[in-house]
């Protein structure tokens, strides 16, 4: 069984301190859109086997992969059969795009849809929050609010139709490291989650444009300034406006035409190869929104 597996962009993002069991508590408006990569699982004799790219995972650490199903066969109560996965790569990895955590959940609704078609959604993103904080959404998708650890979700009106180019410059960058420096310092701009709940409402593609914002920003280390350089470029090129996903280092804008967001993408592609453009997708159990494909260009 195959199913593809959609990225995230966080339309927003505010990180309102540290709990105490370590983690931060979130607040977001994240986005599925239509980057993506496959995710096929095969019956093997015994054990779990995994393939990227067509090279095989070695043995030793579990991969996210199997604790995922691991966790779901707990879950469901019987043992965990024999499984090949293989994961058609095409979301850029450390990217901010939880391409990793929606492979993960991708995994997660072939298992579901194989071995307990009855589960439900709101179990299967419990499973996913196991593994990590962008599973819940990631197997959800769509357009949500996303508090907590990132497990609280509230399904919002769709980001209105528009293109999206995202574009991620040649490093990585820790999220543990962005988290701490966060602690450190005081945060001075958060984004305006309310307004832009209320432009998507109002079906205000400028709307919620404006409103675009990430606190991650404001404290990217020196090395990491090239996010700006994507970002500033994206706006000259003709993006409503543009912003960093997630921890980064990967940057997206949002572009009310076709046109204009492929011929920024060609210019960024210039120096940024891994160039991308991409439009909303909606909740994944709505299947028609996975024949929308996105494009390298």
């Amino acid at each position: 069984m195959k199913r593809k597996a959609p990225c995230k962009i966080n339309l927003a993002l505010d990180i309102l301190g540290r709990r105490p069991d370590g983690y931060h508590e979130m607040d977001m408006i994240m986005q599925t859109v239509s980057l993506w990569d496959c995710v096929t699982v095969r019956p093997a004799s015994a054990g779990f086997v995994i393939h990227a790219g067509g090279d095989l995972i070695p043995a030793g650490k579990k991969s996210l992969e199997q604790r995922a199903a691991e966790s779901f066969f707990a879950h469901v109560g019987r043992e965990m059969p024999g499984l090949c996965v293989e994961l058609e790569k095409r979301t850029p990895a450390y990217a901010g795009l939880g391409g990793g955590s929606a492979d993960v959940a991708a995994l997660l609704r072939i298992l579901r849809d194989t071995y307990a078609p009855d589960l439900r959604d709101e179990t299967l993103e419990a499973i996913g929050l196991e593994i990590g904080s962008d599973m819940p959404f990631c197997v959800r998708g769509g357009t949500a609010l996303a508090q907590g650890r990132g497990e609280r979700l509230t399904d919002l009106p769709p980001l209105p139709p528009c293109w999206i180019v995202l574009c991620k410059p040649s490093f990585g960058i820790p999220t543990p490291e962005l988290f701490a420096l966060v602690d450190g310092q005081r945060l001075t701009r958060r984004p305006d989650l309310a307004g832009m709940r209320a432009a998507l409402e109002r079906e205000d593609l400028e709307g919620v444009a404006a409103r675009l914002g990430n606190v991650f920003e404001q404290v990217l280390p020196p090395d990491y300034q090239e996010v700006f350089a994507i970002r500033d470029r994206m706006r000259e090129e003709g993006a409503l406006n543009a912003a960093m996903s997630g921890s980064g280092p990967t940057a997206f804008g949002l572009f009310r035409e076709e046109e204009t967001a492929r011929a920024a993408a060609r210019t960024l592609e210039r120096t940024w190869p891994e160039t991308f453009v991409a439009q909303p997708v909606g909740k994944l159990s709505d299947q028609k929104d996975l024949e929308i494909f996105s494009e390298s260009v």
